[in-house]
């Protein structure tokens, strides 16, 4: 989905790239959609979701205390999409099943209708990681 008529920016908002922010990211996204999306269950989705992205970010990329995350949430009639940017170019990637550690790109995948990659907005280093949720009993 790229930014064009019909698109709502929601939220976007930048994040001390630390974990206790967490609770908070999942706390904001949770308030943003709690009247957008018609069943409670798409809300706790895209929270957790939004909450591995977040921790993947600060646990892979960010390379100093004074680091952020920036969080973007747009949607459409039918479709949200929620953005982690962070600022190394490094693509996640998903690990084996049995790993002890490193599920979260399973956990999004298993959670959200999809997710991926994008480039950084011009001038600014990093990735983008994305993922949409369909607003199921939105209107046609």
């Amino acid at each position: 989905m790229t930014a064009s008529a019909g698109v709502n920016e929601l939220l976007r908002s930048t994040f001390p790239a630390d974990p206790c922010w967490a609770v908070v990211v999942r706390r904001t996204v949770t308030e943003r959609l709690a009247d957008l999306l018609p069943h409670p269950e798409q809300v706790d989705d895209a929270a957790m979701a939004t909450g591995e992205l977040f921790a993947n970010a600060v646990r892979h990329a960010s390379r100093g205390p004074r680091d952020t995350v920036a969080v973007t949430i747009e949607c459409t009639e039918r479709v949200l999409r929620v953005i982690v940017a962070d600022r190394s170019p490094v693509l996640p990637r998903a690990v084996d099943e049995v790993a002890e550690s490193g599920r979260g790109l399973a956990i999004v995948a298993a959670l959200t209708d999809g997710w991926g990659t994008a480039p950084p907005d011009p001038g600014i280093p990093g990735k983008k990681v994305w993922f949409t949720i369909g607003r199921r009993g939105a209107a046609p």
